[in-house]
């Protein structure tokens, strides 16, 4: 008897299991699909637990043996980056609905409600929470993955820290930070007759890395090398698919993956918190407390941030990776569009380069002369609308609401191609897809059709709070390198630009580097 009682007890278990999995997996998508297709948007059908990221896959696989990574330079390149995107708009228009695993996403690519989109400062819209589950380890519930009146105080408490006047005082900073970089490829040059072939990835990596290390701790990246390489290793993990945590939300199942990440987490924690709790101790001196994290610390003290030292203890955790992985691997990955893109356009380089010059007069930048690098600006412009670093803008209507003459339930995940908006003749012209940096002569406004369509540091209020930050990284490094190197395209090169949270080159950007005579000393 005790046997058929805890016999039914076990099958109603599972039965309430498959219903909550069900409803999880089918219903409650359904339920938000419904109400879109009712407003006369469509989109390819979905597969139960799968959505249509079975046709995802393969247009990706297919796409990927049409190419060897190896073509000439096109920058176009959505096509193979997110070929499903390019076939299901032809299909169905530039808003459409279409679900990854038991996710309903509405891809909009309309500039009437990209529009909207950067115009709409309603907590509401905010980023995606199943997306929160699925980086929870390498962000935390920091301000890139935060929303409402978390994500409303947290941008309080750290943007004021990256206002120009405050990114100004970090300039020395980031031309020291230059050095080590300057040095090797001069060696590099000097022992190869006069020219060296230098794949720049690595080195603009631990560049930039030096200068979060330095802007956030007051300590080299020496110090920091540690987290940097242990948040590599979690963002490799973390990377990875996981259908049943984005499905189930579940995420504390000890797979194997789930311990590396743990695991990761842990260690990455225990190092940031003994640096912050060594006062920033450098050479043996006793750093000043103007680095980001102590400033951070003390707005926070100073407005009043409530709960414990665990919960002090997270927020510097968690806006630290945030900090780490918005401010090393997208800048550095610019600069090397930066340099492969000047390295196919001599012109416009060696027009750089004059300014350049002219501003610095053969030394390091200051503040007022990088003020002043119109040319420079307008080839970053150029760099950031052909190659952003995200290559998507992500929201989820976290209550119903209207957009752009739309009534989006809560759970609807918009998905915007950045890619596409940025290369869209009808805003852009029919040079879309070439680099001419002369577009930005007078600024965003006048480049294209809609400004709003220009998003490389995001949409709306939650634009990148780093962007100044990343604007001055980006001019210094490539400023004190064309004023003591030219540079063109190795035959090793192979253009493929390659998806792994940003896009970046997938094989690496490898040129031949020189000295010039005006070289700054």
């Amino acid at each position: 008897m005790a046997m058929e009682v805890l016999l039914s007890f076990l099958l109603v278990g599972i039965f309430v299991l498959a219903l909550w999995f069900y409803n999880r997996a089918w219903v409650r998508p359904e339920r938000i699909r419904r109400k879109l297709r009712r407003q006369g948007i469509g989109g390819p059908p979905p597969e139960f637990l799968h959505g249509n990221l079975k046709d995802a896959k393969m247009s990706v696989m297919e796409e990927k043996s049409r190419r060897d990574g190896g073509e000439k330079i096109k920058h176009d390149y959505a096509s193979y980056i997110f070929p499903y995107f390019e076939k299901w708009r032809k299909e169905y228009g530039q808003i459409f609905l279409y679900t990854m695993g038991n996710v309903p996403m509405l891809h909009v690519s309309n500039i009437e409600m990209v529009r909207e989109m950067n115009l709409c400062k309603s907590l509401d819209l905010g980023k995606a929470t199943y997306l929160q589950r699925t980086h929870e380890p390498l962000f935390g519930h920091g301000i890139l993955k935060s929303n409402g009146e978390s994500w409303a105080y947290q941008r309080k408490i750290i943007a004021p820290e990256f206002f120009m006047e405050k990114v100004k005082g970090m300039v020395e900073l980031m031309v020291d930070s230059a050095s080590l970089l300057l040095d090797s490829w001069g060696r590099r040059v000097e022992e190869g007759g006069g020219k060296a072939e230098i794949k720049v990835d690595d080195d603009l990596k631990s560049y930039s890395a030096d200068v979060i290390s330095r802007a956030s701790f007051g300590s080299s990246y020496s110090k920091g090398k540690q987290i940097f390489f242990k948040l590599y290793q979690l963002k490799k993990a973390v990377s990875k698919p996981n259908l049943l945590v984005e499905i189930t939300g579940i995420r504390h199942i000890p797979t194997r993956r789930n311990r590396e990440v743990w695991r990761l987490n842990r260690e990455i924690r225990s190092l940031i918190l003994e640096v912050v709790r060594d006062g920033s101790i450098a050479g043996g001196r006793k750093v000043p407390e103007n680095n980001l994290l102590q400033a951070i610390l003390g707005s926070a003290s100073d407005a009043g941030g409530n709960g414990g030292d665990g919960e002090a203890e997270d927020f510097v955790v968690d806006n630290c990776k945030t900090i780490y992985f918005a401010g090393h691997e997208t800048t550095a990955v610019a600069a090397m569009w930066c340099l492969l893109l000047l390295a196919v356009h001599t012109d416009w380089q060696e027009r750089v380069r004059n300014e350049a010059v002219e501003l610095c007069g053969g030394g390091p930048p200051d503040g007022q002369s990088l003020l002043k690098m119109k040319t420079m600006t307008m080839v970053i412009q150029e760099t950031l609308r052909l190659y952003p670093p995200g290559p998507v803008v992500s929201r989820e209507a976290l209550r119903d609401m209207k957009l752009g003459g739309i009534l989006l339930p809560k759970g609807i995940n918009i998905f915007v191609p950045v890619l596409t908006l940025h290369q869209d003749p009808a805003v852009w012209g029919p040079d879309a897809g070439e680099f001419r940096p002369e577009r930005f002569a007078n600024g965003v406004v006048a480049a294209c059709r809609s400004p709003q369509m220009y998003v490389p540091f995001g949409a709306g209020p939650r634009t990148c709070l780093g962007q100044n930050f990343a604007m001055v990284e980006l001019k210094i490094v490539l400023s004190l390198i064309l004023q003591m190197f030219s540079f063109s395209l190795s035959p090793a090169y192979r253009h493929s630009p390659a998806l792994r949270l940003i896009v970046e080159p997938e094989h690496g950007v490898d040129l031949i580097v020189k000295k010039v005579d005006n070289g700054y000393a």
